[in-house]
């Protein structure tokens, strides 16, 4: 953080270090103003899929509807039109019917669109035959978890403690809880232990 020089220095600067001194304070109390608004919005539950890293908090309700039978992906994994395929197919969700009461899906629904991601890497959209996109097929994903990147392995899909590239909670340890972060990372060996 940039110190602000005392007043009295000040009178005895050049403009040009008065000016340079008068910018930094406005830059400091705009900062502090941005840290005061994250708190509040965070404190009041309207940033909870904001993410620190790759650390995300998640509300209970999406947790416990989408998060039954998978990890619940942090939102900003797909874009909001992707989001919006995937609630349109609950039906068939991947094989399962994922159905969801009127209210539910519409809840569900604004908070994905009001937290989904907005970069065209995000971009998914079903494959031919399917109902919903897969976030395992966004540019980011395949960028994110290709051969040889972190020490990844074309073979980590057929590892048997992985199985398939949606199961995040097989080396992302923290998935369950919202933490993707590298130090949460645990590849596991051929035999299914973690390294």
């Amino acid at each position: 953080m940039s110190r602000i020089a005392p007043p009295d220095t000040l009178s005895r600067s050049t403009p040009a270090q008065a000016r340079d001194a008068n910018a930094a304070r406005r830059g400091t109390g705009a900062k502090l103003l941005r840290m005061a608004l994250a708190a509040l919005l965070l404190g009041s539950g309207m940033g909870a899929s904001a993410h620190d890293g790759h650390r995300f908090t998640l509300p209970a309700d999406y947790r416990e509807e989408c998060g039954s039978c998978h990890v619940a992906y942090p939102p900003s994994l797909l874009d909001a039109p992707a989001w919006r395929a995937v609630l349109a197919g609950l039906e068939q969700h991947f094989g399962s019917d994922a159905s969801l009461d009127a209210a539910t899906r519409q809840n569900l629904g604004l908070y994905l669109e009001r937290h989904a991601g907005r970069s065209a890497q995000l971009a998914a959209r079903p494959a031919p035959g399917e109902t919903a996109p897969r976030l395992t097929r966004t540019a980011w994903f395949q960028r994110e978890h290709r051969p040889g990147h972190d020490g990844l392995s074309a073979g980590i899909w057929q590892n048997p403690a992985v199985k398939s590239p949606a199961n995040c909670a097989a080396c992302h340890t923290g998935a369950a809880d919202g933490n993707f972060s590298e130090a949460a990372i645990r590849l596991p060996t051929a035999a299914g232990a973690r390294r």
